[in-house]
């Protein structure tokens, strides 16, 4: 059952100094041309899987970019035709402030919207000016204020360790998004893309690189101050108010199945899932021994893909280095798919690894969870997770 949906468009109105993403910076006349053919394919697209009843248990969707609120009205447009063939309880829609005036903010809850999340990253001017956002602080939260007034619940991206800023920068951002009141925040520390201009840049100029120790005070300074205001952390980047988690993003960190469209949209389907849409995904059968296939689109029509191919027991230590990442941890249920799988030794070491390294502790309801040292270096906690995939 695919339960998420994943629609990608590749544009934006300038691409950030720090962005690796698959992104056309286009203006004017060009953007409109190019963006109206892509919209029509991918409204094909959703017609199309929608037809083969891939869509109907779709439970949440999200418009990611790029910047979606480049189309102007294609997006709601975008929305409506989801909505077309699913009732999903959450629909996000990604936008920019400086594109996120009050007609959009309007014409998406109108279509169906049901949660904007918009790139603020920093509410300090020369902070914005060294990572390429063409929006100022007024305008992005301006749009905070715009998304709540049209009754869409608000997510607010935020990014630490960017060059020039300081504590008290990082302080100041965080006490001025708390004061719009938004539903839900996600914290990032900035790193350096290859390819990306910010690091092209940071190779002759090293005040350019993050500050390691920096990004670790302000993402600790983040879990306190959004804390204090009601915030919970309910995954290592993200927080909520209560009740107003990503639903969508929980289906990515939880093993659900998600069909991702558009160029550079990422999917993951268990092997049955993938055998019925092979013919629209282009690819061939999932094969014996699979356990979960995983694809990138490559192209803007739909009809190249890059597909990994997943065993059963890389597909269960995904899941475990996954749910890592979440307050909640990991439950007896996984873990004891795990054993069946990978083998009880190997899930009993590495379990036991992680609680003598201070990473993970059972809580009162036998599931095990990351603990704040976890937290603080998830790569090696993630990792021990991670290594269950290699046969013994």
């Amino acid at each position: 059952m695919i339960s998420a949906l994943y629609l990608h468009i590749p544009f934006c109105h300038a691409k950030c100094a720090y962005c690796d993403f698959d992104s056309r910076p286009l203006c004017g006349e060009a953007l409109e041309k190019a963006a109206s053919r892509y919209l029509e394919g991918l409204l094909a697209r959703i017609d199309a899987f929608g037809e083969a009843g891939a869509l109907s248990e779709v439970r949440t969707a999200y418009v990611g970019g790029g910047t979606p609120t480049v189309l102007g009205p294609g997006l709601p447009e975008l929305v409506r035709r989801v909505r077309s063939w699913c009732a999903p309880d959450e629909l996000t829609c990604e936008a920019n402030p400086e594109s996120f005036d009050e007609s959009m903010a309007a014409a998406l809850a109108e279509a169906g919207a049901t949660r904007v999340s918009l790139g603020v990253q920093t509410l300090d001017p020369a902070e914005l000016r060294a990572i390429g956002r063409i929006h100022t602080a007024e305008q992005a939260l301006a749009a905070v204020a715009r998304a709540r007034a049209a009754g869409l619940s608000v997510s607010c991206d935020l990014m630490c360790g960017l060059p020039g800023q300081s504590r008290e920068s990082w302080r100041r951002t965080l006490s001025r998004i708390v004061a719009t009141s938004p539903d839900h925040a996600s914290v990032y520390p900035l790193t350096l893309e290859e390819g990306a201009p910010l690091a092209h840049r940071a190779e002759t100029d090293p005040s350019l690189e993050p500050d390691a120790d920096l990004q670790a005070w302000c993402m600790e300074e983040a879990r306190r101050v959004l804390g204090a205001a009601g915030y919970h952390p309910y995954e290592v980047a993200s927080y909520a108010l209560p009740g107003r988690e990503c639903a969508h993003n929980i289906a990515y960190w939880t093993g659900a199945s998600y069909l991702g469209l558009g160029r550079s949209a990422a999917g993951m389907l268990g092997a049955g899932e993938w055998d019925a849409l092979a013919a629209l995904l282009g690819g061939e059968p999932a094969g014996e021994g699979t356990g979960r296939v995983r694809y990138v689109q490559r192209d803007d029509v739909g009809m190249a893909f890059d597909v990994e191919r997943l065993t059963a027991r890389e597909a269960v230590a995904e899941d475990l280095m996954l749910g890592m990442r979440m307050t909640r941890g990991v439950g007896p249920e996984l873990l004891s798919r795990a054993r069946s799988v990978a083998g009880e030794k190997s899930v009993d070491s590495a379990v036991s690894t992680a609680l003598s390294r201070g990473l993970a502790a059972w809580d009162a309801g036998g599931r095990l969870v990351p603990t704040e040292r976890g937290w603080l270096l998830g790569n090696e906690l993630y990792g021990l997770m991670w290594d269950l995939a290699a046969d013994d």
